[in-house]
């Protein structure tokens, strides 16, 4: 069943770019922006990913605390991340726990990839309850970075 506006979040504890665990349970009494990305250095993830460094600014000030999380080894998120100065941090979700969890796996993505992360966003509040989701059909679609911020702004 697909996560849906005032269900708890499903928590999930994964590694950042630098071997920091971090837990959804963890980051209690905080307003989270989860979004899921199918793979580090791919055009449009890139893209989203810039677009997010360019207005964490924005997010910082709605009291939110972002986080980028793909099935990518935590290295290979440290040098995308590097790569394009991206200053929140990018989880990996190697083992493929969160995006189950999430109900966001793609079972199709290009060249026979399976099992990545669809793109997907996310805003959790401080109780943990999802405020907002969105999960995209197609790997190419971009984020509603509006609703997420509409979100955001009903509970900052």
């Amino acid at each position: 069943m697909p996560i849906t506006i005032g269900q708890k979040a499903p928590n999930f504890n994964l590694p950042d770019q630098d071997k920091n665990m971090v837990s959804l349970e963890g980051l209690k009494g905080k307003n989270v922006v989860l979004l899921f990305f199918p793979a580090a250095f791919t055009g449009v993830c890139t893209k989203e990913m810039c677009q997010t460094r360019d207005e964490l600014a924005t997010f910082n000030g709605m009291n939110a605390q972002v986080f980028g999380i793909s099935v990518d080894m935590l290295f290979s998120l440290g040098k995308f991340r590097e790569a394009n100065n991206i200053n929140f941090q990018l989880l990996s979700d190697f083992n493929k726990e969160a995006i189950k969890a999430y109900e966001v796996v793609n079972e199709s993505f290009s060249v026979g990839y399976k099992g990545v992360a669809k793109r997907a966003s996310f805003v959790i509040d401080k109780n943990g309850n999802v405020v907002f989701a969105e999960v995209l059909p197609a790997p190419g679609d971009y984020p509603n970075f509006d609703g997420i911020k509409k979100a955001l702004e009903a509970i900052k």
